[in-house]
């Protein structure tokens, strides 16, 4: 029975990660049917966390203005409960609002309809019935004011330590730390140790980028020699691209080529940001010189991801709104230089990770099995569980270790988490290996309530955490941290 359960379960697709219903069943309904296409085809024949319905991303992804604008077999009510979930989001996040805005946008809402003479998906022949079935949606939005809705929240740009649009007003302690790091990184010799110490807790994003550059490895910490560093290093990113890009469709490379050009539209797809084609064709670069420099694993599925955050914080020094910006935009050699950094720390991360990505993944395996091991001993609740519903841990860690919780994570909760890693010595081969553990006691609850194989893997590859921020990892990275005072250097603790 439980061998048919396993079958059954690989045949369907998985959720967004963190739209997982919480303290319910997973429930495997008849999904929406789709228009096939070879993206739909290759998404069901793979698990990963970021296929989507198209009613989900309709819902997930809408705003009001992008609900007015779709087809107008849309219902009224629907464009109304949307605006509804952002009123109380931008409550929940500290936002500023007007004393009229909800009736502002009932009007306009009312308008738009008036405009395009739809209501509820019926021709109406006149403005009294528009005002009718808005005044109807209005007394429906009275009624679900009551319920408790969650925010929808930005993937990237609403992140808690940031000033700036749609953030709160920056505390006197956050003005304190973002003075500390100004007065570091303006030294002629910047401390890296005690940068380290005051990024383990967060980064402010006005000193983010340069203090990634120099965690890194990437800039030095004599600040005379930073920008002819820069320079070199940037004109030697490019001198890649002459000698080696034409080359990827050449017999040798052409397979490589072929499966970045597959994955790069795969890549956060929730976020306008990466769907656009400059995006991925900087991303289409950067992965492809990565291989070919680097032939011992070249390019392996899940490295698309790394090059993300990178991209994010670095043009961040350039844009608020990140998550919608439009790149083309920018100055070209503003996007040159972006490029050129996202892919020498890129590299840098990759090089203490990169029996991760050899043959066989050597490197995942063991810290999968290190994972088990360390479970064992902190929960054996957890581990008994798993045993007695036949869960290997290579079904759901494999990607954990593999993607480091980037499919499992919002962006802007990577980048917190990056934050640390860079800070922790050997954070991305080391210190994650504690972050997983944590990440999954932490879900203690949800697990045991499980009762069966399927509803354990559609839990534990689809946790729900799109709402979190900054607290939220914040607390995680603190017990992961407890983990590893506890277990890292106690051998005897570790195994049995």
């Amino acid at each position: 029975m439980a061998t048919e359960n396993r079958i059954n379960f690989w045949r369907r697709n998985a959720k967004v990660p963190g739209r997982y219903p919480k303290d319910t069943k997973p429930k495997f309904n008849n999904p929406k049917s789709k228009k096939a296409s070879s993206f739909h085809e290759f998404a069901r024949s793979t698990n990963d966390a970021w296929d989507i319905d198209e009613e989900e991303d309709e819902d997930f992804l809408g705003t009001p203005a992008q609900t007015s604008s779709l087809s107008s077999g849309l219902h009224s009510s629907s464009t109304q409960n949307q605006q509804q979930q952002n009123q109380v989001g931008d409550a929940e996040t500290r936002v500023s609002h007007s004393p009229g805005t909800e009736d502002q946008d009932l009007q306009d809402v009312g308008e738009e309809d008036a405009e395009c003479e739809h209501v509820n998906g019926k021709v109406v022949k006149s403005s009294s019935d528009v005002h009718l079935n808005t005044s109807s949606v209005r007394s429906t939005l009275q009624k679900q004011q009551s319920l408790p809705v969650r925010p929808i929240i930005p993937l990237v740009a609403r992140m808690s330590d940031q000033n700036a649009s749609g953030a709160p007003p920056m505390t006197v302690r956050e003005k304190s730390r973002l003075d500390k790091f100004k007065q570091l990184l303006a030294s002629p010799n910047t401390d890296l140790e005690e940068l380290r110490k005051h990024s383990w807790s967060g980064i402010p994003r006005e000193v983010r980028p340069i203090t990634w550059r120099l965690l890194s490895g990437y800039l030095p910490a004599n600040k005379e020699r930073r920008e002819l560093v820069l320079k070199r290093k940037r004109e030697e990113y490019f001198g890649f691209i002459e000698q080696y890009y034409h080359s990827r469709t050449d017999e040798h490379y052409k397979d490589t080529y072929r499966q970045i050009h597959i994955d790069i539209p795969r890549t956060n797809p929730l976020i306008p940001l990466f769907q656009q084609p400059v995006v991925q064709e900087v991303f289409e670069r950067i992965l492809f010189i990565w291989a070919i420099r680097h032939p011992a694993s070249g390019y392996v599925q899940g490295i698309n991801d790394l090059v993300t955050p990178f991209f994010v914080v670095f043009l961040s020094e350039f844009v608020k709104d990140v998550e919608n910006f439009e790149v083309a935009a920018l100055p070209l050699d503003t996007q040159r230089n972006i490029e050129a950094d996202s892919f020498w720390c890129m590299r840098k991360l990759l090089d203490g990770i990169q029996d991760n990505y050899t043959f066989a993944q050597p490197g995942i395996q063991n810290k999968v099995k290190d994972l088990e091991e360390l479970v064992s001993r902190i929960d054996e609740d957890i581990h008994n569980h798993f045993k007695r519903y036949e869960v290997e841990y290579l079904q759901f860690a494999f990607r954990w270790m593999n993607n480091l919780l980037m499919r499992e994570l919002p962006l802007r909760c990577t980048i917190r988490l990056w934050d640390t890693y860079q800070a922790e010595a050997e954070g991305f081969s080391h210190f994650h290996l504690y972050v997983c553990s944590a990440f999954l006691i932490e879900w203690r609850k949800e697990i045991l309530s499980m009762v069966d194989f399927q509803g354990l893997l559609m839990l534990l590859q689809n946790l729900p955490t799109i709402h979190w921020g900054n607290e939220e990892v914040g607390l995680l990275l603190a017990e992961a941290y407890r983990l590893k005072y506890m277990f890292a250097d106690a051998p005897s603790h570790y195994k049995r």
